[in-house]
């Protein structure tokens, strides 16, 4: 039988607490929902110093919807530390109007001492039943997680009213731990499906992701979905896929917190967290058209779908597919909903995604609360994307709507696409025929990703054309690659501020961490004038050429283009915290090391073989 949650101690500062948490506060709406208000409304739900039960913190939510038309919103209530493996239980709050208020927060799973987490909520839309799948482990007394190898265990209860009452929890270990996963193991963290068509209509899925150690080291990453025909009742393994990892500790991928949605025709998206592989990219994908039991293809990281390697979730609303997960390429921030419209082969760049928060922000789940709302529930702070978690409520209308194709600027190289102008910036006099004019505000170039722009551990060019008068500020001129201290990139620009122009690149060489070479001018170039920039890689050495002056330091090995976003932007840093007020002229990258001959030429050859790009920036057309 099903028993009720733990319940906590009545107290006056409880009976005030439950009070807080049947009126929790709203937030103030984003600017983006200001002149829409109805159309977007949020509320803090969980928070350490406003909830009973002597938590430390909350984290990793997830939430559904019943057949009863209750919200079920978990959480990890961590009670020593914000650690993921310390003393933690899975709670709950209910809502029976939407999401416009909530019940008294519920202890549905207590940790112990142990760490029993990764909440992984379906419903079986047949009977009513709400299973929970849930992973155990050991629990530590200090914020250190838990050592390698980590031994971790599925769980399983259920609730058979709507969320009230909830059964004892029984191991799922025989069914879907099988033997050589035997380390890390992890259910969710996010809501299952359970699928409407196909060849298993009432299929109930789960994502998990897991770890094999062979006694000296972990040898390889395990994605999944785990599947029950029967409400629940017996689970198994589906659709598997399997990166190895080699001996120096690099592997190609490692998807994990997988989140899945349904398309249309029954097809199985299932989007995951990217962690420290040598793919390009933060979130990777792959896809079951039988139901979960395979996927077509292993799982392709997205090179050009910012984020901070974080879990997120997936919805699909009509024809639309909704992402949530913060947008900053490098850290958990500023959570945004991105839209797919062809089933998730393509998703809204950042300019074009709608932003909940610009405060930091980590894990989120999402539901549809009813036919036109959905809502959202996801981790933000604006000291810590830990400091609470917050419900918010929104229509599509909220959402900001499809956009027509931006203007284009011609990339000459061979076989390139357009590169996208982006803030309706314009042309000006150039250095060789015309150049654009950037205002500083939202105007930047942006190169759509292909497989030849990420230049690897090879030597490279890049070269460029720049006017401006700028005398502070940071004046991105050109960035490829990640951000941030750890992401291999390359980058170039100006700081007049401090009176001088900078390169970088930051490499990765094999399993060593992230090294940075840098080189300086020591003038801003700030004159007004044209002025002629060239980063190169060669011989050992990172030059930066200024008219014909130059600086140079000691090369880093590896490759500038691994394990991160990847993005070609110019006149804007990457993550579009920074933006060139001026005008660029004749941008082009080679994958070699130019001669100081071809540089000091000023122009450098274009045609020819080498060329990774080549933005003459003379023009702008409307989009197509």
């Amino acid at each position: 039988m099903p028993s009720p949650p733990r319940t906590l101690p009545r107290s006056p500062l409880f009976a005030l607490a439950s009070l807080f948490a049947l009126a929790a506060p709203s937030l103030p709406a984003p600017a983006e929902a200001t002149a829409r208000a109805p159309e977007f409304e949020q509320q803090v739900l969980f928070r350490a110093d406003r909830d009973p039960g002597g938590y430390a913190c909350f984290r990793i939510p997830a939430i559904v919807r019943t057949t009863g038309d209750t919200l079920l919103a978990f959480a990890e209530g961590r009670l020593l530390n914000c650690g993921d493996a310390g003393d933690i239980d899975i709670v709950v709050k209910r809502s029976t109007d939407g999401g416009r208020t909530w019940g008294p927060l519920r202890v549905v799973n207590d940790g112990g001492g142990d760490t029993h987490g990764n909440p992984a909520p379906v419903v079986d839309r047949a009977t009513g039943r709400v299973l929970l799948v849930e992973t155990y482990n050991a629990g530590r007394t200090d914020a250190v997680g838990c050592p390698v190898p980590c031994a971790r265990t599925p769980h399983l209860q259920y609730s058979d009213d709507d969320g009230r009452t909830w059964s004892a929890p029984r191991d799922l270990s025989a069914g879907i731990l099988p033997p050589d996963w035997n380390s890390w193991y992890a259910t969710g963290p996010v809501h299952g499906v359970q699928l409407t068509g196909g060849a298993h209509p009432r299929r109930l899925v789960v994502g998990v992701n897991a770890e094999t150690w062979d006694g000296g080291r972990v040898t390889a990453n395990h994605a999944a979905l785990v599947v029950s025909d029967d409400g629940g009742e017996h689970w198994k393994v589906g659709a598997t896929d399997t990166w190895p990892v080699a001996a120096d500790g690099t592997f190609r991928q490692k998807p994990s917190e997988l989140t899945l949605t349904e398309r249309a025709d029954g097809t199985l998206l299932v989007s995951g967290r990217e962690e420290h592989g040598t793919d390009l990219g933060h979130r990777t994908q792959a896809a079951s058209r039988d139901g979960g039991d395979s996927f077509t293809g292993p799982f392709r990281a997205l090179a050009d779908l910012y984020t901070p390697q974080v879990q997120g979730a997936l919805l699909r609303l009509g024809d639309r597919m909704l992402l949530s997960a913060p947008a900053d390429p490098d850290r958990r921030r500023t959570l945004t909903i991105r839209s797919s419209y062809d089933g998730g082969a393509t998703w809204d760049t950042v300019d074009r995604g709608t932003v909940v928060t610009r405060d930091w922000s980590g894990y989120s789940d999402m539901v549809a609360v009813d036919d036109e709302t959905v809502g959202l529930l996801y981790e933000g702070g604006t000291a810590d994307a830990r400091d609470e978690i917050r419900f918010a409520r929104f229509t599509e209308d909220w959402l900001r709507p499809r956009r027509a194709a931006d203007p284009t600027t011609p990339d000459l190289a061979a076989g390139a696409a357009p590169a996208t102008v982006l803030g309706g910036a314009g042309t000006t006099d150039g250095m060789v025929g015309g150049a654009l004019a950037l205002d500083g505000a939202d105007d930047a170039v942006r190169l759509p990703y292909d497989e030849r722009l990420p230049l690897g551990a090879g030597d490279f060019t890049v070269s460029l054309w720049f006017r401006y008068t700028a005398d502070d500020g940071e004046q991105p001129l050109l960035w490829m690659g990640g951000v941030g201290t750890t992401q291999p990139q390359v980058w170039l620009r100006a700081e007049p501020g401090d009176g001088r122009i900078q390169g970088l690149i930051t490499a990765r060489d094999g399993g060593a961490a992230p090294r940075s070479a840098w080189v300086r001018t020591d003038r801003a170039h700030n004159d007004g004038r044209w002025h002629h920039l060239a980063l190169r890689r060669g011989g050992g050495r990172l030059t930066l050429f200024v008219d014909g002056t130059t600086a140079g330091a000691a090369d880093v090995p590896g490759s500038v283009s691994r394990n991160s976003p990847f993005g070609v932007h110019i006149g804007e840093r990457v993550d579009g915290r920074a933006r060139f007020t001026g005008a660029i002229d004749e941008v082009h990258v080679w994958d070699r090391a130019l001669t100081d001959a071809e540089i000091g030429a000023g122009n450098p050859p274009s045609a020819g073989g080498n060329t990774v790009l080549y933005l003459p920036m003379d023009r702008v057309e409307a989009g197509g």
